[in-house]
């Protein structure tokens, strides 16, 4: 099983076990809401593939050309910003719908971070699914637990900023995070906001598009509701 020169990305929506809530229609909502911008999360980040959506995180990829210049790290801060954008524009969406239940109206609590890196890492087949695995992968994860004392961030490794160090922005604060099992690894972190200081304004929803976001809530909630289906699961 040989290893390949990989960008891993995970982008991961804060705020999601305070935002799931006890009583069952809160609960149906809020799952089908954090769905709807996980989905425009995934849809935002092209050029990257889809590894997994792990309950309130979507896992990326994209294989490393060999390029000169290497431009993975502009790549994935340009993403950032997309999939960042993609995620508020749905949350509004959310928040507009004609729903009182709290997992409509509390998802303007909701947050994105993100967490990258470049490493070697293997895919491994099983039960018919694909899968990642290495060292740098497990890296990436551990790196979802840190002490970035902002809600939205791109935590970036020395590894992956060490490929364009130029288009690091000025901004960006370093730590030394100490990873279980791994030990403590060089890292930059990066407010989203430095990134992109001009977000578009959301388009104001009219009351169509509220009531067509009201009921797609309600249908799409109803079979957690009945418990044909269950929540995901949070790491």
């Amino acid at each position: 099983m040989g290893t390949e020169r990989t960008s891993l990305l995970i982008a991961d929506i804060g705020g999601y076990t305070e935002y799931m809530g006890s009583h069952r229609m809160t609960l149906a909502h809020a799952e089908v809401n954090t769905a709807r911008m996980l989905e425009s999360i995934v849809r935002a980040a092209t050029g990257f593939e889809l590894v997994e959506i792990e309950g309130d995180a979507a896992f990326l990829s994209r294989r490393a050309a060999a390029r000169d210049p290497d431009t993975a790290l502009t790549d994935i801060l340009r993403l950032a910003v997309v999939m960042h954008r993609a995620f508020h524009l749905e949350r509004e969406y959310v928040v507009q719908n004609l729903c009182p239940c709290g997992g409509c109206r509390q998802a303007r609590n909701l947050t994105l971070k993100f967490v990258a890196h470049v490493g070697d890492v293997a895919t491994q087949r099983v039960g018919g699914r694909s899968k990642l695995v290495g060292i740098d992968v497990i890296l990436v994860h551990r790196l979802l637990k840190n002490s970035v004392g902002i809600p939205e961030y791109v935590l970036l490794t020395e590894d992956l900023c060490r490929t364009d160090m130029a288009s690091l922005p000025e901004s960006a604060g370093e730590l030394a995070p100490d990873l279980e099992g791994i030990g403590t690894i060089h890292a930059y972190v990066v407010d989203v906001a430095d990134l992109d200081d001009l977000p578009p304004a959301p388009p104001v929803p009219t009351l169509r598009s509220r009531f067509g976001s009201t009921f797609s809530a309600v249908g799409r909630g109803l079979p957690y509701m009945l418990g044909t289906r269950k929540p995901r699961r949070t790491r």
